[in-house]
């Protein structure tokens, strides 16, 4: 019997996070965030565990944000902005359309 899985739905976003840093719950609360905002726009959000101080968010292979090399965790109204200006760039985010500070 050969198990058929279904090709990924795009776009899919993924967040890969360090277990060890025990980081799970900032991930699971910024895909809810996502999920809640772009529950439309959004094919799938992924939650995959790492090591190493990992934290990284993909959509559909293009880096939006690494904890590394941008210097700690993402704003959520950023991530938000530039989820948004990737799968829904005409839509307007309200209140998270200001400024990051």
């Amino acid at each position: 019997m050969t198990s058929s899985i279904p090709p990924a739905r795009s776009p899919r976003l993924s967040i890969e996070y360090c277990t060890g840093c025990r980081w799970l719950l900032r991930a699971a609360w910024m895909a809810q965030e996502l999920l809640t905002t772009f529950e439309k726009e959004l094919a799938e959000v992924a939650l995959q565990p790492g090591s190493g101080g990992v934290f990284r968010v993909e959509l559909d292979g293009e880096l939006l944000w690494d904890r590394k090399a941008d210097g700690g965790f993402p704003d959520i109204k950023l991530l938000k902005q530039r989820v948004r200006d990737r799968v829904a760039p005409q839509r307007s985010l309200g209140h998270s359309d200001g400024a990051v500070s």
